[in-house]
């Protein structure tokens, strides 16, 4: 699944699941190493917990970071999105 950030440095990011657990993520854009940091991080965690440790996550003073924009494209895979 590839989903379009929103107000992120990052322009998207590219998601795949086996069932509910992360298999792999890829961003584009960003802070690379950082956010490969972040993709190694979440592999083989389930959704749900890495939606819980990076939702709410702030960039500066953006309202949202790749993390928590990981954290909401993951909640429109599991049917969680607010």
């Amino acid at each position: 699944m590839k989903y379009r950030t929103k107000g992120t440095c990052s322009s998207s990011i590219d998601i795949e699941m086996d069932g509910n657990v992360i298999k792999s993520v890829i961003f584009t854009g960003g802070c690379n190493g950082n956010l490969q940091g972040i993709s190694k991080l979440v592999e083989g965690m389930s959704a749900e917990d890495a939606i819980s440790r990076l939702k709410g996550i702030k960039c500066g003073f953006k309202p949202t970071s790749c993390p928590d924009q990981l954290a909401i494209a993951l909640e429109s895979i599991v049917g969680k999105a607010d």
